[in-house]
């Protein structure tokens, strides 16, 4: 494995963690809520809507977030050689694999595994079990 040295970005990559464990274990102690994606969008999408307030505000933190890193650094480019129908079904697949799962990475892999979760060691488990077997056959049996 080679490891490409100048995209090596350790100590932003720690202090990234740090912000997202920092904002995750915010939202619990001040809110009660767990910071998992999935069910904050989903929450916005159901019946009753008495909680919106917390939930557009961190959503829009996602879309800002990018946005101002930008003034402080060039954003990096990204490369996808997939066809729109693959993302739309990937997209798709990833949406009821959530569902499926009762929650997303950030659910069970940041908060789940942090607050002791078995379901969610679990979870985060077969998450990167499939990423792996997906990159291994793409990679080497369909080729790509």
């Amino acid at each position: 494995m080679l490891i490409d040295f100048s995209h090596f970005t350790p100590w932003l990559s720690l202090a990234g963690g740090l912000i997202i464990g920092l904002a995750a274990a915010m939202l619990v102690l001040f809110n009660g809520r767990i910071a998992g994606i999935s069910g904050i969008l989903g929450g916005l999408l159901s019946l009753p809507r008495h909680d919106m307030a917390w939930r557009i505000a961190f959503l829009a933190g996602l879309l800002v977030a990018p946005i101002i890193a930008t003034l402080f650094d060039e954003p990096p480019v990204a490369q996808i050689s997939a066809s729109w129908p693959e993302v739309l079904l990937a997209g798709l697949l990833v949406g009821a694999g959530t569902r499926y799962a009762s929650g997303c990475t950030s659910g069970h892999g940041v908060c789940g595994i942090s607050r002791g979760s078995v379901r969610s060691v679990v979870a985060t488990l077969t998450f990167m079990l499939a990423g792996l077997i997906t990159v291994f056959v793409r990679r080497h049996i369909v080729g790509g």
